[in-house]
């Protein structure tokens, strides 16, 4: 029917946001109708394409376009707000000598923790280590063990966005940075080295972050730490901006490939992922419903299912990197052109074999 699209859509956010999608992606398109399925029934809903529909495609499209900057944005943003609630409601610095180990627990231990987290939620890493260390595997040689290095440090930096945001927030918060610095030894030598009475200087230190005034008399003949705390949260990001534009040029430059084939090559990539999902979750939930319905109705021969082997499975777990001999974007990408029509042949050959002892 012109001028309208409709779509029949199960109650899941996937399939409700490919749909919508669809829908946003057809100009022409001047309403959606969703066909909405539940266990008591289905509901109709029709929505007219105007000026906020137009306006709604254009954001959708700017997220998908970056959706990784929005990502770390959106983890940025919460680790900030998480260190300004612990910092005003939780962190109280104790004024003692436990000030260096309570400063820097609550500078230091919070960005490991983030830290473990993203190396946990990270697919990518979890893909690239599971099963690796089975005993069935043969030992890995120094090439193989060389390329899982180079893959491996790219997917665990990006795991330091959200720790180095929480050590360069709580740098410029600064609560963090005096407590732990009123305690340090160095700090106090260096305070202190012209103090007869040292020890009685250590104790005034040790009330620097809990006395407003004793810190603005010493900001006023050396400078604060607040202040240097402040400096060094400069200096850290200096160090991140420059290591992340060392290591991002070398990479880009190392490439085998063009940067046009490099987008190329990502955007298949992405695909290929997104697809493999969604099929996997099919041929899944096909293959249970077969088994299923085979326990519970006895009568029934279960019906010839097709999955891939074992073998197969591992032909496109294997590590890939891109050579330019062979144009593949990815271990399906050859497994498809080279390994399967392999395998095909000695099935066919082993049924053969087996026909003919037989």
């Amino acid at each position: 029917m012109k001028g309208c699209f409709c779509a029949s859509l199960y109650l899941h956010h996937q399939l409700k946001l490919k749909a919508l999608q669809a829908y946003l992606s057809c100009g022409s398109c001047r309403t959606l109708s969703l066909l909405f399925f539940s266990d008591r029934g289905f509901a109709l809903l029709k929505v007219r394409r105007g000026r906020k529909m137009d306006m709604l495609h254009k954001v959708v499209n700017f997220c998908i376009q970056h959706q990784t900057i929005l990502g770390y944005s959106t983890v940025s943003l919460l680790t900030a707000a998480s260190e300004y609630i612990f910092s005003s409601v939780v962190f109280k610095c104790p004024c003692n000598s436990w000030n260096m180990v309570y400063g820097s627990s609550f500078l230091f231990a919070p960005a490991f923790v983030l830290w473990l987290l993203g190396c946990m939620v990270n697919a990518r890493i979890w893909r690239l280590l599971t099963g690796k260390c089975s005993p069935e595997k043969q030992c890995i040689s120094c090439g193989t063990c060389a390329r899982y290095c180079q893959l491996l440090v790219p997917m665990a930096a990006k795991t330091f966005v959200a720790p180095l945001t929480w050590i360069v927030v709580a740098l410029f918060g600064a609560n963090f940075y005096e407590c732990a610095a009123s305690g340090s030894r160095w700090i106090q030598r260096f305070f202190c080295k012209d103090n007869a009475t040292n020890f009685s200087c250590q104790k005034t230190l040790y009330k620097i972050p809990c006395d407003e005034e004793l810190s603005a008399k010493l900001s006023s003949e050396w400078l604060s730490l607040q202040a240097q705390s402040q400096v060094i949260g400069w200096f850290l990001i200096a160090i991140i901006m420059t290591v992340a534009l060392i290591s991002t040029c070398a990479s880009r430059c190392f490439s085998p490939v063009s940067y046009l084939q490099f987008m190329f090559w990502k955007s298949y990539t992405e695909k290929e992922d997104e697809l493999f999902e969604m099929k996997a979750k099919e041929h899944a939930t096909e293959l249970a419903e077969r088994n299923t319905n085979c326990f519970f109705e006895a009568s029934t021969d279960p019906a010839p299912f097709h999955t891939p082997s074992n073998e197969d499975w591992q032909k496109i777990s294997l590590l890939y990197t891109f050579n330019s001999d062979e144009q593949y974007y990815s271990r399906i990408h050859k497994y498809v052109d080279t390994d399967r029509v392999n395998s095909t042949e000695s099935r066919e050959d082993e049924s053969h074999q087996f026909s003919i002892s037989g």
